[in-house]
């Protein structure tokens, strides 16, 4: 049965376990959360070492895992069998081992949790064994995060882990580390551990305990060329050329392609309401007025423009298309044709 990781994570916080788990897709977050969870806490510590087994794919045919799901407990109410990096069964998609996988799908031993860490794709949903898999398992059914999304995965983590957090912190912590749930995570932890409980964590936080500099982040860089700050700008833009490892090109040219992205969405729906633009282009109410500006700064024409600036950019670093100059220079007479 496919089911959301939200769901599955309330089934086995509330010690509901299913027989067998697969977790699949391109979001590596959802399938270690999950598993973390159920290898930390489906059995106490005291009956770890005689009832819970982890396996690796590379390293072990279906046969040899289903051996170790059929064992049955020791002093303990379940057995826990977790096979890690799945997608790395060697036999998995051959018939042999999709027919013993079958075999126990029909009749799986009740007395073991079987989970399956299926990471960066699924099955293919026309085979019979993606639809033998739906029938017999809790099946993960997560997709990968867009950007525009991640400020509502940042709002629940922050819930989950009772941080309160301001607008401007969730938009920086988006801007800055993008969908890497993972590491949005691990971060808001640190948060955490570094303030009182009632605490509204605001940028100044997110700028201290994530080590975003307060005057030169991507952020910062984003809003000078919105606003057409070309001294800022360009102050930025030099320091990233001296600190080219916490600030790597690459990911730049994303995110300002993205910042061009969404103000081109804005000039093709100027017409509606600041709650609806924040919608349409994945930010807060509380940041639209800043996009309504740099919108009047940056016509139509003079966005598509810049996105296409950006692309041939991000060619030139990847060494698509000719490059003879550093990253830095690059990045400077980018910047300077962005605002010109």
């Amino acid at each position: 049965m496919p089911k959301g990781y939200h769901e599955i994570l309330k089934d086995v916080k509330s010690n509901t376990y299913a027989p067998i788990y697969w977790l699949q897709g391109e979001e590596p977050f959802f399938i270690d959360s999950i598993a973390d969870y159920i290898e930390q806490h489906a059995l106490d510590e005291g009956l770890k070492g005689f009832n819970q087994t982890v396996l690796y794919g590379k390293e072990n045919k279906i046969i040899d895992i289903l051996n170790h799901a059929r064992q049955f407990p020791m002093m303990a109410e379940r057995r826990v069998v977790l096979v890690k990096e799945a997608q790395d069964i060697a036999d998995l998609n051959r018939e042999e081992g999709e027919k013993a996988l079958t075999a126990y799908l029909e009749k799986p031993n009740i007395s073991t949790v079987l989970v399956f860490c299926y990471k960066y794709k699924t099955i293919d949903a026309r085979k019979k064994l993606a639809k033998e898999l739906e029938k017999a398992c809790v099946v993960l059914a997560e997709k990968r995060i867009y950007d525009n999304k991640v400020p509502e995965w940042i709002k629940v983590f922050a819930a989950d882990l009772q941080l309160k957090l301001s607008e401007k912190a969730v938009y920086m912590l988006s801007e800055h580390i993008g969908n890497n749930l993972e590491r949005i995570h691990n971060e808001l932890k640190k948060v955490k551990v570094n303030l009182p409980g009632d605490t509204v964590v605001d940028e100044h936080h997110i700028q201290r305990f994530v080590g975003i500099s307060k005057d030169f982040n991507e952020f910062e860089l984003q809003k000078a060329i919105g606003m057409k700050d070309h001294k800022k700008a360009f102050q930025i833009v030099q320091y990233f050329g001296a600190n080219t490892k916490s600030h790597p090109v690459i990911p730049l040219l994303v995110i300002l392609f993205t910042y061009f992205t969404k103000l081109l969405l804005l000039h093709k729906n100027n017409q509606a309401s600041d709650d609806e633009l924040a919608r349409k282009i994945g930010v807060s109410p509380f940041f639209v007025k800043e996009y309504k500006v740099a919108a009047r700064n940056y016509s139509a024409m003079m966005v598509i423009r810049n996105i296409h600036l950006l692309k041939n950019a991000d060619l030139q670093v990847k060494g698509v298309t000719s490059n003879s100059i550093s990253e830095e220079d690059l990045m400077k007479e980018l910047v300077y044709k962005l605002m010109h």
